[in-house]
């Protein structure tokens, strides 16, 4: 096992806005700023072996605050990237189901594996998450890292290490900027070995 932080980006505009953002590249607002500082703050005092962030701007952003507190650099991978929500993108839900009334029906039938149109489902994401964070904890050998992502994304990183159903990863979505500890195990080790 290995200890990680996950650390959910700041908050941005469109979150107030309830806006789906997905791999849309925005900024975060003066509040999403602060509230990287004081996820730098929590974590000053602790030895970890990397920092590990999305590429999109409102992850790397805090990725890079946190960072500049702890005298490291950070490694950024496009595969921590939230979902990609497609034609969703920049839409509330109000919008999405007057415009995409079947794909709504399905995520609220099969959460787990519905995409929208040009999109990823919740298991498409769980599976680049999941294989990227095996490769990072193999490479730094049990070393405790920080990895700094999105809510959905984080999410399911959350339902394979507390043992949730990945169609319920909506319900374990962390707040702006929280700095989350958990105890990452390989899938390797969770698969049962045959004899």
């Amino acid at each position: 096992m290995s200890e990680m932080w996950l650390v959910r980006h700041g908050q941005t505009d469109w979150n107030l806005e309830r806006r789906y953002q997905g791999h849309s590249d925005t900024p975060l607002n003066a509040t999403g700023l602060a509230q990287a500082e004081l996820a730098a703050a929590s974590l000053v005092g602790g030895r970890y072996a990397a920092i590990y962030s999305s590429d999109l701007h409102r992850a790397r952003t805090t990725a890079e605050i946190i960072a500049r507190r702890l005298g490291m650099e950070v490694i950024l991978d496009p595969r921590l990237r939230e979902v990609n929500f497609g034609a969703w993108e920049g839409l509330v839900s109000a919008e999405i189901q007057a415009r995409f009334p079947a794909e709504w029906n399905a995520r609220m039938t099969d959460p787990q594996h519905a995409r929208p149109s040009g999109g990823e489902s919740v298991q498409d994401v769980a599976e680049r998450m999941w294989a990227a964070l095996d490769e990072f904890t193999a490479r730094h050998a049990g070393q405790p890292l920080i990895i700094v992502s999105h809510g959905l994304a984080l999410a399911t990183v959350r339902c394979r290490v507390e043992g949730a159903p990945l169609a319920e990863a909506r319900a374990l979505i962390p707040d702006n900027a929280q700095a989350l500890r958990v105890e990452w195990t390989p899938l390797e080790l969770l698969l049962p070995v045959a004899r």
